[in-house]
């Protein structure tokens, strides 16, 4: 069943935020009459289907899922996030955040079906009717995972709930974060239990337990990383300031483990063990080097991987999503690839990131780097990853023509960055070739069919190198052997040591916020297992939740960060006619020599409220939680009296922004 993935659930049952009797009390509609549903194992499977919508796709982001990391300092679009301003990033007067449509959803499967389960009123294979109770287990977690990403402490609801403002009102109540991760981790834990190794019709398309085990690994990480950095804060259970404890339901709150300090150790345990049963399994696919510009060059599987029309065949890839022109799903990943990435552009502190095939950062005596005067330089002999996705002018992008397709670029042309059009235009200077395939065919105007991988095994990799590094403060024998795998497949010299030994965190932190936590900068082993994290899963959607587990942006609290490109001002001006680069007035179209050599897609005009730079509120590491929320849980608009608090930092206010 080769559509499991590509359905998009569209789900209306909303909690919390109303008490309608038609939402609250109903079962999901169907054409079935509910009592005679959910007690065959097609019809779990049919169900649990929508819920894969939950997943990342093509669909959903600019330049599908390679843009997710847009608006970090991996990759910047042709606009500024008012995130970065402070006071223009405001709590809002309704929707947000707090939204439980989905659980719901799910609760109502897993209320209905267990109980018929473990009573053999089910119909159907047992290994099946377990898996897809195990799915969604996953699917629970992981949109709980969401909200704990960007709401923190939350409500645990296990159960749909009546319709009844009293009992809705009293399952308001905030979970401390920590017992929401653990509330996560126990669901993953029952989808390993449940699921099968193999999806059930043995594809890639579908979940199956090493997916669970990786999203494990993933959570724990997040959760322990948090409480490490965010501890003695608002932002963690106990912490000074921490507004749960204003409620009596949160008086006496202790952690599981018996200490702050305790539940991290366990929790970045639970990461290592769950990430090496990951690891261990699944190999990495190979990289030989070759970027292929012609079909006479072979292909690159590593390349290929990203870009392919079907994943299957790729070990390391966990979960795809597949689609299918005739049958009218599809993207245009494709075509953005082709060109400028819809635009969405690398930043200098992306590209400098990458270290050269020697090992050495670029600014280490005996590197060997040529330098940033062209992208040609940039490029060579650097990092495989770099040199395979960084574009250049005059490269290939159409090896396979075809009759089919007619919104191709043939020959990467010089960024054309004083285009304002996102489909033209080129924000940075510097654009990522993942996602691009060479078959003309697949570049019909939103007609794309090539694959998005969901979920693939190297993050198990890299989860496990700095879980071990953060819980033991070095790295065992696997961790060691994990790193140098993930080097060698990027053909870089894996003697990690020798690149600790170069690393100037000074140096590193010009361009990279990971190099920070807490506002220090921290010790290059450490920086150097996040710069491998950074570099591997380039414009794969996991940037941001890295920045915030870490807390990388609180010396943008008082030094602003100016988002830049590729060398503007130096010989590549010359790629441009007499006339055509303008700045220094309210209209330029690039930002001023005087500025910076490096394009600064954010202060060509002046106008710009980041003109001056990124700054940063300690209050966005999570989001307000919207007004609405407060006044249908309490009498009389009186938002003191409701179960709810308010994040650190945010106020209780309406279109307010961040006090701290």
């Amino acid at each position: 069943m080769k559509n499991y993935i590509r359905i998009l659930a569209v789900v209306t049952i909303t909690l919390f935020t109303s008490c309608s009797k038609d939402f609250l009390e109903r079962p999901p509609e169907s054409a079935i009459i509910p009592e005679d549903y959910l007690k065959e194992e097609s019809q779990l499977a049919a169900y649990s289907i929508e819920m894969y919508g939950l997943l990342p796709t093509h669909g959903n982001w600019s330049f599908g899922t390679f843009g997710i990391d847009t608006n970090t300092d991996n990759q910047a679009s042709m606009s500024y996030n008012n995130m970065y301003v402070p006071g223009q990033y405001r709590v809002p007067q309704t929707g947000g955040d707090w939204n439980f449509d989905n659980i719901y959803r799910i609760n109502y499967f897993l209320e209905t079906v267990v109980p018929r389960y473990e009573n053999n009123e089910i119909t159907g294979s047992e290994s099946g009717i377990e898996h897809y109770i195990g799915e969604m287990y996953f699917f629970r977690a992981f949109e709980y995972f969401n909200k704990l990403r960007s709401i923190g402490d939350t409500p645990i609801v296990e159960t749909t709930l009546p319709d009844d403002k009293e009992t809705l009102t009293a399952a308001s109540t905030r979970d401390p974060r920590s017992e929401v991760a653990r509330f996560i981790i126990s669901d993953l834990d029952k989808a390993i239990e449940l699921m099968m190794a193999s999806s059930p019709d043995g594809g890639k398309n579908r979940l199956n337990k090493a997916c669970a085990q990786l999203l494990k690994s993933r959570v724990a990480l997040y959760e322990g990383t948090w409480l490490k950095y965010f501890s003695n804060t608002a932002f963690v259970p106990n912490g000074p300031g921490w507004p749960g404890a204003e409620k009596d339901y949160n008086q006496g709150y202790t952690f599981q483990a018996g200490s702050i300090d305790a539940e991290i150790d366990w929790l970045l345990g639970e990461s290592m063990d769950a990430a090496k049963q990951v690891a261990d399994q699944y190999s990495l696919t190979t990289n030989n080097g070759v970027l292929q510009q012609s079909d006479a060059d072979g292909t690159n599987p590593y390349f290929n991987m990203f870009s392919d029309t079907n994943m299957s065949g790729y070990d390391e890839v966990l979960l795809w999503r597949d689609y299918d022109r005739g049958l009218g799903i599809t993207h245009n990943v494709p075509v953005y690839a082709q060109l400028g990435n819809n635009g969405v552009g690398l930043t200098k502190g992306m590209v400098d990131s990458f270290l050269m095939a020697n090992g050495l950062p670029i600014y280490a005596a005996g590197s060997g780097y040529a330098g940033d005067d062209y992208i040609a330089d940039v490029r060579e002999n650097r990092d495989g990853r770099l040199w395979l996705f960084l574009k250049q002018p005059g490269q290939v992008n159409i090896i396979y023509e075809s009759s089919e397709g007619d919104h191709g670029t043939p020959i990467e042309p010089v960024p054309d960055i004083t285009n304002s059009s996102v489909e033209q235009g080129y924000s940075t200077g510097y654009t990522i070739r993942k996602g691009l395939n060479y078959d003309q065919a697949q570049t019909g105007n939103g007609q794309g069919s090539t694959g998005a991988i969901v979920f693939r095994a190297t993050e198990a990799y890299l989860n496990y190198m700095e879980a071990c590094y953060e819980r033991n403060g070095a790295l065992d024998g696997s961790a060691t052997q994990y790193w140098r795998e993930i080097r060698d497949r990027a053909q870089v010299n894996n003697d990690f040591q020798a690149t600790i030994a170069a690393t100037d965190m000074q140096e590193e932190a010009k361009g990279d916020w990971g190099a920070y936590s807490a506002g220090q900068l921290i010790e290059p082993t450490l920086y150097n297992i996040r710069r491998e994290r950074r570099d591997e899963l380039m414009a794969e959607g996991l940037r941001m939740m890295d920045l915030k587990r870490w807390r990388a942006m609180d010396q943008l609290v008082q030094t602003p960060y100016h988002i830049e490109g590729f060398k503007l001002w130096g010989p590549m001006q010359d790629w441009y006619a007499d006339g055509q680069l303008t700045y220094g007035t309210s209209s330029s179209n690039v930002s001023a020599p005087s500025r910076s050599d490096y394009l600064r897609p954010y202060e060509k005009t002046g106008n710009e409220l980041v003109y001056d730079g990124y700054r940063w509120m300690m209050a966005h590491y999570l989001s307000p939680i919207a007004i609405q929320h407060f006044l249908i849980t309490t009498e009389n608009n009186d938002v003191e009296g409701s179960p709810i608090y308010q994040n650190p930092g945010w106020p209780t206010t309406a279109n307010e922004g961040a006090t701290f």
